[in-house]
Formats: C-alpha cells, sequence, structure tokens
C-alpha cells in the first residue's frame, strides 16, 4: 500500500523559511514524479511545486517561483519542500502527492496517492 508522510509544518513569522519532508512507502519511488500542492481555508487546493523521478526536471507556480525549491532523495524515498521569504499568503495546508506518471504534472487530476497534509501557517 502506497503510503506518504509529511513533516515540518508550523508557525513561522513573514520572511522565515521552513523545510518540509515527504517520506513514501509501498511503490518504487524513483519511477514517478511527485508534487507538493497547499490548500488555504475556504479554497480549492492548488499546485506548487513539482519534480520528476530523477530530479532532471522541476515546475513551480508563479506564487513560489524564486523562494520555494523541490527536491528529492530517491535512496531515501523522500521529497522535500524548502520554503523561503513566506508570506501570509503561503498559509495553508501542505500536501504531498505521488504522479501518476514519471514527468511533473500541475493538476490534481496527475496525481493518484496523497498524504495526510502538513498545517503551515505564516503570521504577518
Amino acid at each position: 500500500q502506497v503510503q506518504l508522510v509529511e513533516s515540518g509544518g508550523g508557525l513561522v513569522q513573514a520572511g522565515g523559511s521552513l523545510r518540509l519532508s515527504c517520506a513514501v512507502s509501498g511503490h518504487t519511488f524513483s519511477s514517478y514524479a511527485m508534487g507538493w500542492f497547499r490548500q488555504a481555508p475556504g479554497k480549492e487546493r492548488e499546485f506548487v511545486a513539482a519534480i520528476s523521478r530523477s530530479g532532471s526536471r522541476t515546475d513551480y507556480a508563479d506564487s513560489v517561483l524564486g523562494r520555494f525549491t523541490i527536491s528529492r532523495d530517491n535512496a531515501k524515498n523522500t521529497v522535500y519542500l524548502q520554503m523561503n521569504s513566506l508570506k501570509p499568503a503561503d498559509t495553508g495546508v501542505y500536501y504531498c502527492a505521488k504522479n501518476r506518471r514519471p514527468w511533473v504534472g500541475t493538476l490534481v487530476t496527475d496525481y493518484d496517492y496523497w498524504g495526510q497534509g502538513t498545517q503551515v501557517t505564516v503570521s504577518s
């Protein structure tokens, strides 16, 4: 059974940094692309970042480009999201997800397994 477990969320002041981790088990991690999404209260889940199976290709939402960095360690079956220069608008529940395919995707429907989410709160 595929399992994704996020960690690293918390409360941080605007301008601060957090690093999210997502540990994956139950499938061949290096065969699939991975992604991060977020959901703020009352809003739809939105794409944040994605990385191809090898890590050679990444994609970001315009709102986080230049501030967030996605990476993966295939030896540890883990994907990361480094978040710098955080803003109150970045507040939400962050979800890690496994793509159905090896290449990056930005749509919720590109992903078939999801973690339980980790809360990120940025205070002004």
